[in-house]
């Protein structure tokens, strides 16, 4: 397949780049930041196609970024309370370069976004989960409206939420829940997270939905 991966300079940005080429795909690497693309071979798998959109609001660059693809990925989020808002102005240029043509697009999200399922432990529902999102509310609030970007969109879209990513190997053994998060799922690699968002491809039922994943 034909993949276009934003944030492609990221740590999981660099996952999705380097397992998307081992099995085969056709990798476009967007950067946003021109003065990367100098070290992008130190940064960037170098059998990926890097490209550079300074600027996210540029329509046509965006476009072209992702013409021909069959599905895009972007790895932008925020990282700490002053990044935000990031992920859904990123999101809604995506889907504004797509300029209403059919798009899959994967994102990535986070688990403190939804409630704690029912099932998970006393100490994640009532403790853990409440404060986290208290703290990091700016960072939430930002992939809450990412998601209601995606839900109101006509674009094929998955939305991945992991709980703390960490840089462990891959290990397959990750698990995912449609629509809700993972229970006791306290951690889970990039490197799993970046499978399973490409995993998502051939799963239908990951479509048009959020989908909790950890370890």
């Amino acid at each position: 397949m034909k993949l276009t991966i934003f944030g492609a300079s990221g740590q999981t940005g660099r996952e999705l780049t380097r397992q998307a080429l081992d099995a085969g795909h056709e990798v476009t690497a967007v950067l946003r930041s021109a003065g990367s693309s100098t070290s992008a071979s130190a940064v960037i798998d170098p059998r990926a196609d890097v490209r550079v959109v300074p600027s996210l609001d540029d329509t046509d660059a965006v476009g072209a970024a992702i013409a021909g693809a069959d599905a895009a990925f972007s790895a932008i989020g925020p990282r700490r309370r002053k990044d935000a808002p990031v992920a859904a102005p990123a999101t809604r240029a995506i889907l504004a370069g797509a300029a209403g043509a059919p798009l899959r697009l994967v994102v990535i999200s986070a688990a403190p976004v939804a409630p704690a399922p029912a099932d998970d432990s006393f100490v994640s529902r009532r403790i853990a989960l409440p404060l986290i999102g208290a703290l990091l509310r700016p960072v939430y609030d930002d992939l809450r409206e990412m998601e209601a970007e995606l839900a109101a969109s006509t674009a094929v879209w998955t939305a991945f939420r992991p709980p703390r990513l960490t840089s462990g190997p891959a290990t397959g053994a990750y698990r995912t829940r449609i629509g809700a998060s993972v229970p006791r799922g306290f951690t889970v690699s990039r490197a799993d997270l970046a499978h399973a968002m490409l995993e998502s491809l051939d799963r239908p039922e990951t479509e048009r939905a959020a989908v909790g994943v950890a370890g």
